[in-house]
């Protein structure tokens, strides 16, 4: 291999904590050359993220660099002066961090982000700032990136702030880009879209790329060189080929079953003949949840006359969520699916239409109708750190719910938060831990136990497994579905991942740009899709064959 770029050597990286040191990155090695993309591996809190900190001197105030050196164009950045490291960010080293909306000044414009990092480094100012913003904006699959340049990130999807965050990271043409679950928040297609990008940047501007993925298949598509983590330590490294095609270490070939693929089977129960999908008799009973012409609309901030009022997010949609049953919807970033979601949980107001609960009018409810809904309706969202108090132990976020409907004792309380820690699958030792300890797939199951505290109808997921790795994903998976054949659940599943949506899924709808395009069974979705759209999106699933 060619001199590298970065040249990772024995990196140990230890936190500490009031129970004491926990040495999070273990003695790991890896280098990457200019031109190449690395990719590393492996369970949420395997050291992954830490990793990548140590590189860009990123680390949270308790934890520390205890051993080894970081190299990069011949300089230790372990050891480097921090004015020296704030010099070699963004302009030398770029970053796209995982969490798009924690990482985003939500007072300042999008626009205006993407050039400060133009600005800092010298690249661009004033007009020539804008032009550039305007282009890596829509570089990134951001539509009308002129006008949208002017609006904030509240305004804009999860996958659409995502884009923002590799636009910054781009926007300085680095020699190292660091990317952390770069493409977690997007859609098959934009991911390819990005995806392409990234390579065609190493190509020709000889850019080496560290990938930070759990998606086996984007790391078997797109990566040279794959190194696999398994609690702080390099278990198993070298060609993504090898790696991924004949692994040696038990730990990877665990993961590598647990990826979900469209071949894989269905996690549902077959049903017995003149039996509903959900295993019961049919009987005529109304649907949980009718939706009915739903119409949504957002006033678009823009400049001049010509600058348009408003955006209709959702326009004329109509779904059915029958009791027991799992009713997906996907679709590109800034299709509708999270407005969906929000309109459903009553936490936005929607312009025209009617969203019926239990033969309930949700749209017409006071607010004692709505406190009572929230009890038999709970989300699950796509960004675990913003929906979790960052004031709040694990054990305080997961109880809220019940303390704020008045269920049980504390006593009983605490029993009830360990029960769900173990339900998804964490150690009973993070219930005294705050959110900002955890990992991002942690994080994500604290918000799912959470969801389940009040033994809800009807849960909304909102890319509820999109921050999690492969081997925690099918023990939520498996969970969801668990839970739904004992409690009869009913799940609104928004997903951009296809290969879980059809693995847990009774009914499939299809949204673009607002609009319900096709809806079916998943086999007639995925096996015989109808619309353009939906072989678009099948086509652009990552697999190994694209490189």
């Amino acid at each position: 291999m060619a001199d590298p770029v970065l040249s990772i050597r024995n990196l140990s990286v230890t936190f500490s904590t009031p129970s004491g040191p926990i040495d999070a990155v273990r003695d790991v090695s890896i280098d990457i050359a200019a031109s190449q993309t690395v990719a590393v591996v492996g369970a949420s809190g395997s050291g992954k993220s830490t990793t990548a900190a140590a590189v860009n001197r990123l680390l949270p105030p308790n934890a520390r660099i205890t051993s080894g050196s970081v190299w990069f164009n011949g300089t230790d950045l372990a050891t480097v002066p921090a004015r020296q490291m704030q010099r070699i960010r963004g302009a030398q080293i770029g970053l796209v961090p995982q969490d798009p909306m924690s990482n985003l000044n939500p007072m300042m414009r999008v626009g205006n982000q993407v050039a400060e990092a133009l600005e800092v480094h010298g690249i661009a100012a004033g007009t020539a700032a804008h032009a550039r913003v305007v282009e890596l904006l829509d570089l990134v699959g951001i539509p009308d990136a002129a006008q949208r340049a002017n609006q904030y990130p509240h305004e804009f999807s999860g996958g659409m702030r995502q884009r923002v965050l590799i636009a910054i990271g781009l926007a300085c043409r680095p020699q190292l880009l660091i990317a952390d679950e770069p493409t977690s928040a997007l859609d098959v297609t934009v991911q390819r879209r990005i995806l392409d990008q990234l390579a065609e940047l190493t190509e020709k501007m000889g850019t080496a790329l560290f990938l930070i993925t759990h998606d086996l298949g984007l790391a078997a598509e797109r990566a040279d060189h794959v190194v696999v983590m398994n609690e702080g330590a390099v278990v198993e490294a070298g060609e993504a080929a090898a790696i991924l095609g004949d692994p040696q270490h038990e730990y990877t070939r665990r993961l590598l079953a647990a990826a979900p693929s469209l071949s894989s089977a269905s996690m549902l129960p077959d049903p017995s003949p003149g039996e509903a999908p959900d295993g019961r008799s049919p009987d005529d009973e109304a649907p949980l949840v009718t939706v009915d012409g739903l119409v949504k609309t957002f006033p678009i901030r823009g400049r001049g006359l010509d600058a348009p009022t408003d955006f209709t997010a959702v326009d004329d949609v109509a779904i059915t969520i029958p009791r027991g049953s799992t009713v997906s919807i996907v679709g590109e970033s800034g299709s509708g699916k999270s407005t969906m979601a929000n309109l459903v949980l009553a936490l936005d107001h929607a312009t025209a239409g009617s969203i019926t609960f239990d033969g309930a009018d949700v749209t017409a409810m006071d607010r004692r109708g709505l406190f009572a809904l929230r009890r038999r309706v709970q989300p699950v969202f796509q960004n675990p750190f913003a929906s979790l108090d960052p004031r709040y132990t694990v054990e305080r976020c997961i109880a809220e719910p019940l303390r704020v409907h008045k269920i049980g004792t504390k006593t009983g309380r605490r029993a009830a938060v360990a029960d769900l820690l173990e339900q998804v699958a964490l150690p009973a030792g993070l219930a005294g831990r705050f959110p900002h300890e955890l990992s991002g797939g942690q994080r994500q199951r604290v918000a799912i136990a959470r969801a389940l505290a009040l033994e809800p109808e009807l849960i909304v997921l909102d890319e509820a497994v999109s921050a999690l790795d492969v081997l925690v994903q099918a023990q939520i998976l498996a969970l969801l579905t668990e839970l739904q054949q004992e409690r009869r659940l009913s799940y609104l599943f928004i997903s951009h991942d296809l290969a879980v949506v059809r693995m847990i899924s009774h009914h499939v709808y299809v949204m673009q740009r607002g609009r319900i395009v096709e809806h079916g069974t998943p086999a007639a979705i995925f096996d015989d899709p109808q619309h353009d759209y939906t072989r678009e999106l099948l086509a652009a699933i990552p697999t190994p064959a694209h490189r």
